[in-house]
């Protein structure tokens, strides 16, 4: 897909997402060559005008900004920065834009990212609607889409009415990593790992997303969601369908996507009786959160995909806030052989399964276990690693950074890591019984893994975080 003139529209061009990713991503794409024709109109209700957007701007990619020397590009890319006061309406909007574009009025295509608050999204579709800045465009929406099945077919409705749901582009930027996308490569261009990826010869799948950051900042936002509908519906699913997919027809969108949402649709509804919710000790106590409440800050859960691919076989899901440490890992349990040959004290079995994990952080990696044995007298094993870094290789400069790729394959018009409506909606009602009927939340320090329950849920296997042994440094020996 080739990429035309753009103009990015970007909504809450002065907030903390446009400050740290959006701006400096730009800039980026810019500087590299992907996205060298664009022009970016910044709106928001802060008071600004050109100067002091450039001035933010400005600052914003000198702190945020990558290490391959885009600062360089400012000069050029800031001529391409324009403003737009929110105060001016759909009128003011409208003529703001036509003016940045200016005599190549009509050769832009228009992506409209909204990055405001859940409660606003709508409010700004109808302000396109209004400016007539509909056709040619698409729109790029931050999450929550919805909260519960009726919220969510609510959302898509009024959307629908504006947009066309291929003009809609719903960004999980869990999906722009490199590790996510390494998934897909791993299991169908590897005659190794494609024939074993099933039931037969896979024992469960961990996905892990321990954060160490609190709500001190969000703790009104956070209080109508909690962690399963911030984290699990709108990231941690959309990750799984990745790892438990059937091979697409084409490596295209929409083949892609179909796949995708035909995991869904195999999903069983969520159980109460396979989900531990949590809420670490001093939530309570921030400004905004109810003295009682019973918003969970932590979730982990069992769920099935009930198809011929994956029956039986669990997928756990683990994410909160406050935990001990901060990653973001798939986990892949292999079975173990159906008999052991080994004599008793040669350490087979001792460390559990082999497991294939991918490091979904910004340094992309991937491990895969097994028993070795260890030299000398006897028949004595060891668990041992094969590991690949990112940084291992020559191609680490070239990894653009998970909102860049977003960005860029929405300005293209590819849909491949974006989610459906359709995709949503079903995520929502297999949620609906854990909704419905949430479980207690129950308290756990800050800097633990979790309430003690998590282990019951995951019984007789045990969760891979935190992992016995630390990843190897790049050109670092040892197993």
């Amino acid at each position: 897909m080739s990429i035309k003139p753009t103009t990015v529209v970007l909504f809450g061009a002065t907030g903390d997402l446009s400050r740290r990713k959006l701006l400096p991503g730009l800039l980026h794409l810019f500087q590299t060559g992907l996205m060298r024709d664009i022009l970016v109109v910044g709106t928001s209700l802060d008071e600004h005008d050109r100067e002091s957007f450039l001035d933010f701007a400005h600052q914003a990619v000198e702190e945020f900004g990558g290490d391959d020397h885009d600062t360089d590009g400012w000069p050029e890319f800031s001529k391409l920065l324009h403003w737009a006061p929110g105060d001016g309406g759909a009128e003011g909007l409208r003529r703001s834009i036509e003016e940045a574009e200016g005599s190549r009025l009509g050769e832009f295509d228009r992506l409209h990212y909204l990055s405001v608050p859940p409660k606003a999204a709508l409010s700004v579709v109808k302000e396109l609607a209004e400016a007539g800045l509909v056709e040619n465009s698409r729109i790029v929406m931050e999450k929550p889409f919805g909260t519960d099945l009726a919220s969510a077919r609510k959302l898509n409705s009024e959307l629908h009415q504006v947009f066309r749901e291929e003009q809609i582009f719903r960004i999980d930027h869990f999906l722009g990593k490199e590790a996510a996308q390494n998934i897909l490569a791993f299991r169908f261009a590897n005659g190794l790992f494609e024939p074993i990826w099933h039931r037969n010869h896979i024992d469960h799948i961990q996905i892990d997303v321990p954060e160490e950051l609190g709500l001190d900042q969000r703790a009104n936002f956070y209080e109508s969601t909690g962690a399963y509908r911030d984290m699990v519906v709108t990231h941690l699913f959309q990750v799984m369908a990745f790892a438990a997919m059937e091979p697409p027809t084409a490596l295209e969108p929409d083949a892609i996507g179909e796949e995708k949402n035909k995991v869904f649709r195999s999903m069983l509804p969520i159980e109460p009786s396979d989900v531990v919710r949590g809420q670490y000790v001093g939530y309570r106590d921030i400004d905004g959160v109810a003295p009682d409440s019973e918003t969970e800050t932590f979730v982990a859960l069992k769920c099935y995909v009930d198809n011929w691919r994956w029956a039986g076989v669990p997928f756990y899901l683990r994410t909160g806030k406050r935990m001990g440490e901060g990653a973001r890992i798939i986990s892949i349990a292999f079975r173990e052989p159906p008999r052991s040959m080994f004599p008793t004290g040669s350490g087979v079995g001792d460390h559990g399964p082999d497991h294939l994990t991918f490091d979904l952080a910004d340094e992309a990696k991937m491990s895969l276990s097994f028993y070795g044995k260890r030299p000398g007298a006897g028949m004595k094993l060891d668990k041992l690693s094969m590991q690949f870094a990112m940084h291992d290789t020559g191609w680490a400069g070239a990894v653009l950074e998970a909102y860049e790729r977003l960005i860029y394959d929405a300005a293209r018009g590819d849909r491949t890591l974006f989610t459906t409506a359709e995709g949503i909606e079903r995520l929502w009602e297999i949620s609906t019984p854990l909704l419905e009927n949430p479980p207690v939340v129950r308290p756990y320090a800050q800097g633990s893994w979790g309430p003690n329950q998590i282990h019951q849920l995951v019984a007789p296997f045990t969760w891979r975080l935190p992992f016995e042994r630390q990843w190897r440094r790049p050109n670092e020996s040892g197993g």
